[in-house]
């Protein structure tokens, strides 16, 4: 028998490989389930059509899609890296995928790794969606577009970690309640369609420091009014993203 015999020989792919792989199956995963096709695009886009060409809330001063685009952006980043990660996370740990995920050549960590590419990959092509559409309905970007992306790539590091977090220490159907409802309570009282200063003073303190409210009124400050870096709203996503994921990679069981 010659040595040849058994070459190529088996065994796990390259690293970069696996984590490639991994993300193109958490992608289409993530764009074929329906609820969460539902979050991620649907609702955005309705809202940023609906709110902008009927007059429900007063926006103040200016176009309702300059003010509303932003929120809305920053909706669909939390829906895809929190609700939408939580709830199907949730749901492949209570099955056991997680677990014999985490026994294959792919480390725990490339695992999470790619579940984060994936986010992103799927909120890439929401903030295209909802750009292209909020350009028909006339909307006028200003400000510095690295400053929208360090807000967006500080605010899905917060909500993954959120996310993450929530699907690791509750159960299954927990946390398909839990997460639909901090949606909607989020929805409504993060600055996203309602803007903050129609709360009340001593409610307004506290709802400013939600990482929902610093995205949206970061990105705000920047594409509505020109803002160069909003430092505030990026430092209140970095505290939480800081929480968030430590606190996931603390307590996250994956059985």
């Amino acid at each position: 028998m010659s040595a040849g015999t058994y070459t190529p020989r088996p065994g796990a792919a390259p690293l970069p490989r696996m984590i490639a792989a991994q993300t193109a199956l958490e992608t289409r995963m993530l764009l074929r389930n329906g609820e969460q096709l539902l979050l991620t695009v649907v609702i955005p886009t309705l809202l940023l059509v609906l709110f902008s060409a009927v007059d429900i809330v007063d926006t103040g001063s200016g176009e309702s899609v300059d003010f509303l685009t932003p929120g809305v952006l920053a909706l669909a980043v939390m829906s895809t890296a929190f609700t939408g990660q939580a709830i199907a996370t949730g749901f492949e740990r209570r099955y056991g995928v997680l677990k014999r995920l985490g026994a294959s050549p792919l480390p725990r960590w490339a695992l999470m790794t790619a579940k984060t590419l994936a986010v992103l990959v799927t909120e890439v092509l929401q903030v295209v969606l909802l750009t292209v559409i909020a350009f028909a309905l006339g909307w006028s970007p200003h400000g510095n577009p690295f400053a929208v992306l360090l807000l967006l790539v500080l605010g899905t590091a917060a909500f993954s970690g959120l996310g993450l977090l929530m699907a690791g220490t509750l159960k299954a159907e927990a946390t398909l309640a839990a997460a639909n409802l901090v949606f909607l309570l989020l929805l409504v009282g993060g600055g996203v369609i309602v803007p903050l200063d129609k709360f009340p003073d001593a409610v307004q303190s506290v709802l400013g420091l939600l990482p929902i409210a610093a995205l949206s009124d970061g990105l705000r400050d920047v594409l509505q009014h020109g803002a160069a870096m909003p430092w505030g709203d990026l430092g209140i996503l970095a505290v939480w993203a800081a929480l968030g994921l430590g606190a996931a990679a603390r307590f996250f069981r994956w059985e």
